[in-house]
Parts: C-alpha cells; sequence; structure tokens
C-alpha cells in the first residue's frame, strides 16, 4: 500500500502548480468571491476544471493487476491494467467552489477522456468522476466560505464511492476486488489529502493578495486625505496639478493625468513635454470613458501619441464621477501593458471612486457656502430699515424749526447709507471702517436727541487692525438707544470699548438705560422673541452673522439688570481668517 501511497503524494505537486496557476483567472475568483457567473465564464470553468482531471489521470501511476507491476505515466491501457490517479482532486474542486453544474461538466469531460484510455475500469472511472462532481456540488455553500476539512472529506468520499463503483461495475469482478484492495486506500488518502491541499494553496495566495489590496486601498485613503484640500476648490488645472504631484509620487507608474470632459488639466511625470495641460483630449479611449463612464486600459496604439519617442505604452484609464456624471478622467500611464497588474487596476478604480466623493464634497461646500452668504446678505438687509425709519422722523421734524441742521442731517445719512450699501456688497470689513460708520449713525442720533445722549469712546489704536463682518457694531448700538435709553429724560450714556486681549479683541457697547428682563435676557440673540418691547431681530441678525463669520466663540454674551443698564460684548478672535461665510 505503501508503494503507491509515496509516489501519488509526489504527483501533488501538480496539484500546487496548478493551484497557483488557477488563481490567475478570473472565473475563479468570481468563483472564490461567491459571484454569480455568466455563460461564457461558466463554460471557461468547466473547461478549466475537466482539464484538470485530465491533467490528475496522465500523470496518475498505472498498476497491472496481473503482474501487480506500477508503471510511471498513464497512457493507453490493457485489459488488465488501471490508474491509481488524482483525477478526483479536479472534479471535486469544480464541485465545491463552483456549485453541482460546474462539478458535473467538468466529471463528463474527465470522464470521457478516462474512458477513452481503456482498461477493465474505464467504464466505472468515467461514471464516477460525473457522481463526484454531484457530489461535490452538494457540498457547495454559495455564501460560505469553504473549510479544509470539508475538502478532505469530499476529496475521500469521492474516491471511496468510486471504488465500490469499480467493484460493482468493472469485469471481471475478481480483478476488480483485488485491484480495489490494493489501491483504494492509498488513493482515498491521496485524494482527500489532495482536495484539502488544493484548498489551502489557493486560500494563501488569495489571501496574500487580499493583504496587498488591503495595502493598496491604504495608500488610496492616505492619497484622498492629502488631496482633499485643493479638490474641495473644484476639478480645476491648480487643483488637478496638486492632485496628480500627489500621486505620481506615492504610486509607481511612468505618470499621471487628470483631465475634464475636453481638455487635459494636469500630466505629472514621463513626457509631460508634449503631453501637457491646457491641450485637447485626443484619446480616443479617454473619450470612451468619459462616454460610458467605464474604467480601460489602452494600450500603445489607442493612446494615439503624435511624439516620436513617447516613452508611455499604456494606459489605464478611469472615469471620475460626481453625482454620478462623470465630470473628468484619472490616467495612470505605465511602460507597457504588462505592467498593468490587478493592484494596480483596484488602487486606481478605489481612488478615482474617492476623488468623485470629494468633488461632490467640494460642490456641497460651494453651494452650502452660496446659501451661507444670502443668508447673510438677508440678515444685513434686514436692518437697514429700522435705522432709516427714525433717521426721517427726525429730518422731517427739524425742516420747518431747523432747516439748515435738517440739511446736514440729509448730508450725514446720506454718508451713512453709503457706507451701508457699499458694506452689503463686502464679506469682511476691518474694525476701524466699522467704528467710523457706527460714529456717522451716533452723530445723527445726538442731533436727535439733543443733549439727552453722550457718547464715550474706549478705544485701542491697534484692535482696529481686526477683521469684522459689515454692519455688526450699528444694530447693537441702535438696540441700546432704541430700547435701553429712549424713555429716559436725560444723561443717556452710551460707552464704546474695544480693547484687546489674549485670544482676541474684545468690542463691547456699554449703556445706561433701563435694563432687560432676566427671562428675555435668556433668550435674547439666540432667537426672535415677540413681545410688547420688539422682536429681538437686530440682536439676533447680528449675533448669526458672527457665528457664521466668526465662528461660535464670536457670539454676542448680554449682561444686564433692569434698573443698572446692559453690557453687550463679543470677541474677534485674532486668528480669524478672511474666508467666505
Amino acid at each position: 500500500m505503501f508503494e503507491l501511497f509515496l509516489p501519488m503524494l509526489e504527483r501533488l505537486g501538480i496539484i500546487v502548480t496548478v493551484a497557483f496557476i488557477i488563481t490567475r483567472f478570473r472565473f475563479f475568483r468570481e468563483l472564490i468571491d461567491r459571484k454569480t457567473l455568466n455563460a461564457g465564464d461558466r463554460y471557461m470553468a468547466i473547461g478549466f476544471f475537466g482539464l484538470f482531471g485530465i491533467i490528475g489521470t496522465y500523470t496518475g501511476i498505472t498498476y497491472d493487476i496481473t503482474t501487480f507491476e506500477f508503471g510511471s505515466w498513464a497512457t493507453d491501457l490493457s485489459n488488465t491494467e488501471a490508474i491509481a490517479n488524482s483525477r478526483v482532486i479536479g472534479v471535486v474542486a469544480a464541485g465545491l467552489f463552483g456549485g453541482y453544474r460546474i462539478g458535473i461538466g467538468a466529471g463528463v469531460i474527465a470522464g470521457l477522456h478516462r474512458f477513452s484510455l481503456g482498461g477493465f475500469t474505464g467504464f466505472a472511472c468515467g461514471i464516477s468522476a460525473v457522481i463526484a462532481g454531484l457530489i461535490a456540488g452538494f457540498f457547495h455553500k454559495k455564501d460560505q466560505p469553504l473549510k479544509l476539512k470539508t475538502a478532505l472529506f469530499v476529496g475521500a468520499l469521492a474516491e471511496t464511492i468510486q471504488m465500490g463503483i469499480i467493484v460493482l461495475v468493472a469485469k471481471p469482478f475478481g480483478l476488480a476486488l483485488g485491484l480495489v484492495q490494493e489501491i483504494g486506500v492509498p488513493m482515498i488518502l491521496a485524494n482527500g489529502l489532495g482536495s484539502a491541499l488544493f484548498l489551502l494553496i489557493i486560500r494563501n495566495v488569495l489571501n496574500e493578495e487580499e493583504k496587498v489590496g488591503a495595502i493598496q486601498a491604504q495608500k488610496a485613503l492616505r492619497l484622498a486625505e492629502s488631496t482633499i484640500s485643493h479638490l474641495r476648490k473644484g476639478l480645476t488645472e491648480g487643483s488637478a496639478q496638486k492632485v496628480c504631484q500627489i500621486i505620481y509620487e506615492e504610486v509607481n507608474v511612468s505618470a499621471i493625468s487628470i483631465t475634464d470632459h475636453d481638455r487635459i488639466l494636469a500630466h505629472v511625470g514621463q513626457a509631460d513635454d508634449h503631453h501637457q495641460s491646457g491641450e485637447v483630449i485626443q484619446t480616443t479611449a479617454t473619450k470612451r470613458v468619459i462616454e460610458k463612464g467605464e474604467m480601460v486600459v489602452a494600450g500603445h496604439e489607442d493612446i494615439h501619441c503624435q511624439h516620436d519617442g513617447c516613452p508611455l505604452g499604456a494606459a489605464v484609464i478611469a472615469p471620475l464621477k460626481r453625482r454620478k456624471e462623470v465630470v473628468g478622467t484619472l490616467k495612470f500611464y505605465v511602460r507597457s501593458e504588462k505592467e498593468v497588474s490587478n493592484v494596480l487596476l483596484e488602487l486606481i478604480q478605489g481612488l478615482s471612486a474617492l476623488l468623485g466623493q470629494q468633488l461632490e464634497i467640494a460642490e456641497a461646500e460651494k453651494a452650502q457656502e452660496l446659501a451661507r452668504e444670502a443668508e447673510v446678505k438677508a440678515l444685513q438687509a434686514q436692518v437697514n430699515p429700522h435705522f432709516l425709519f427714525n433717521s426721517l422722523n427726525v429730518t422731517v421734524s427739524l425742516i420747518r424749526t431747523q432747516p439748515d441742521l435738517a440739511r446736514s442731517l440729509l448730508i450725514a445719512l446720506s454718508k451713512f447709507f453709503r457706507q451701508n450699501l457699499g458694506a452689503t456688497t463686502k464679506k469682511w470689513t476691518s474694525l476701524e471702517e466699522e467704528l467710523k460708520h457706527v460714529k456717522s449713525y451716533l452723530l445723527i442720533e445726538e442731533t436727535r436727541f439733543v443733549d439727552k445722549l453722550h457718547v464715550t469712546y474706549e478705544v485701542e489704536e491697534e484692535a482696529l487692525r481686526v477683521k469684522i463682518a459689515p454692519l455688526t457694531l450699528q444694530p447693537l448700538v441702535e438696540n441700546c438707544i432704541k430700547h435701553g435709553i429712549k424713555d429716559q429724560d436725560g444723561d443717556c450714556e452710551i460707552t464704546i470699548r474695544i480693547k484687546r486681549q489674549s485670544d482676541g479683541v474684545r468690542i463691547s457697547i456699554i449703556d445706561n438705560g433701563s435694563g432687560i428682563e432676566q427671562e428675555r435676557l435668556q433668550q435674547l440673540g439666540d432667537t426672535q422673541v415677540d413681545s410688547e418691547k420688539g422682536t429681538g431681530l437686530g440682536l439676533y441678525n447680528v449675533n448669526k452673522r458672527l457665528e457664521y463669520m466668526h465662528g461660535k466663540k464670536a457670539k454676542i454674551n448680554i449682561e444686564s439688570r433692569e434698573g443698572e443698564g446692559t453690557t453687550i460684548s463679543f470677541v474677534i478672535p485674532f486668528h480669524e481668517e478672511e474666508v467666505s461665510a
């Protein structure tokens, strides 16, 4: 028995080679991933596993039941010869990985071949090959990974059944029984072990590729993280150039290129002397990717480069999609199609998807920015009527009694609104300009209240350089006059204090008015308040603009006690940059 078992184990080395080769085929990867095969892939799988069974037959060991001699390779058999072989392994693998249809198909091919070789067990072995495929298909689990013990058991079971069929079918019975007694146990053990070994090799190869794929996925995520700050600006020549440079430094390819619908936006790497940004797309493959939205591999002829000696021999072209719409392409150039590996294909496919998501984020951020800017403009427009109505009322009252003063007041009002209209077209202004705007307003209000209102300025000149949202101070000062001191008989005081501190510039507007009720004080600035004394719209608008343009740390703080006046303050951070709302 051991005389046969050891040579059969040696022949299992062929299984190692075949198992490695089979992992190179797409249909087998889809079998492993439990994907549904199309008709062409199913026929290819049946043919390949059937061929595997044929190889297992040819590499078997011939055995003459009358002379008890073993031969090296199986070719034509006499009526007293049989083959100790590993044919079952290919058929069992077909059924385990692909189900009973592929298992039976491979069994038919391997069985017909075995029958054609002759020998007194030819018919029995042919039938048993088909049955082995059927049995293995029964153990096929589409949603569960195969286990080594399952492959070991099914391989041994299929060979055991083959031994039984030989005893029942092969003639003469005495020769069949003697053959099974001689080669039965070695073949059961060898084919069971071979089936498990086949699965183990495939699993290890695929695990290694999964590790490589994981590394490439990490690289894609790292590249996406590095490029997101540039793609937030949209798909432009500048952003594309920086993205290509980042990818080129990380990926081992000849060149990287990004296009939009019509032109090359950036090209980094070899051949950048004639593949330049701004050129119209010439590659038919690129146009096909833009049209169909599917990745393609373009050969040297498909690149259509007219430059002699161009080192770019092939390209992988993937679509860049935004909201499922193709807005451009990402290209990986290599020297030849031989360098286009599955790892490279997966990398560019994953990276193009991530870059497309970044473009979607950039579009969403731009839309949000425009919406916020529109809201800021709407909030600014809501501020103007309060002051306009009060100023016109004062002017009307002075026209008959003090026409010169009314004329001066109208001039001041004109200047004020000129500044006001200019502020609505700006995103930022300096604190110095904002203070001038407030002084123009208070000049008009002091005219309105005659000797009743006194304004004090406590300002550090260095603090006036900080940037601030336009039309921020005037509504707050107006709120002091409208709600804080308008009902007082005299000695109305407003102090505007602008001071530097560690975290920014603190701006405080202080009045000695009637103060605010504590219940109302908790709501002001965060929402509109319906009451007899007003809605709080001015404070709410200013607070919203400060949050939009300077962050939540710039929110208004209100301190007040009834009868003791009110202090409204907020802090503009030093680090605030001129960015859109």
